[in-house]
């Protein structure tokens, strides 16, 4: 059983991980490098993120400042983010490539705070199945049945109790990192509801 709980735990780790990855990338009107994570551009025949091509700086709360260390990949770097979904624009001197951030219309706030709360849900669902994997996989070291449902319905004072005591750990991890994911997506909409 110690086993099925450690490892429900690390994918549940990993699920608030991947849901905290996917929640930086959603623009928020502030100049941040987590934006530019999934640009990549063509170095020497491999697709690299642009973090690995130059240094990315934030001198101003709405300004990103890309200095490649090869400087015949700034059209290159300028392409990517010009085809990317970010819809920024660029400029450069020939030695930096500045990328002023918009900022954020009403509008565009509201639908990205049903994007942030799309992708919240979309981790606890994860979660949620995590759970149900530990669940089935406790069941199976168990002996199987749990009660004459065989476990899937929710017992009401039928069935034996055992079968919820025995899941109890599992519930409190899935309850522990359903609510960090509820953290971080509340975190994210009050910072797009800044001004």
């Amino acid at each position: 059983m110690q086993q099925a709980l450690q490892q429900a735990e690390s994918r549940m780790k990993k699920t608030v991980e991947a849901t905290a990855t996917k929640l930086s990338h959603v623009q928020t009107g502030r100049a941040t490098s987590a934006l530019l994570d999934q640009v990549t551009v063509n170095y020497y025949g491999s697709k690299s993120p642009i973090s690995q091509v130059g240094t990315i700086t934030t001198p101003e709360p709405r300004l990103l400042v890309i200095q490649p260390w090869d400087k015949t990949l700034i059209k290159e770097i300028e392409k990517a983010i010009a085809l990317s979904d970010l819809g920024l624009s660029t400029s450069n001197d020939g030695n930096v490539i500045r990328i002023l951030v918009p900022e954020l219309t009403t509008e565009r706030r509201t639908e990205l705070t049903k994007v942030v709360r799309k992708l919240a849900e979309e981790g606890k669902v994860a979660i949620r199945n995590i759970r149900r994997d530990a669940n089935e996989a406790i069941r199976k070291l168990e002996g199987g049945d749990l009660g004459a449902g065989g476990g899937k319905s929710r017992s009401r004072g039928g069935g034996r109790k055992r079968g919820r005591t025995d899941t109890d750990p599992v519930q409190h991890l899935t309850d522990t990192y359903i609510n960090q994911i509820t953290e971080l997506s509340e975190a994210k909409e009050s910072e797009l509801l800044e001004k």
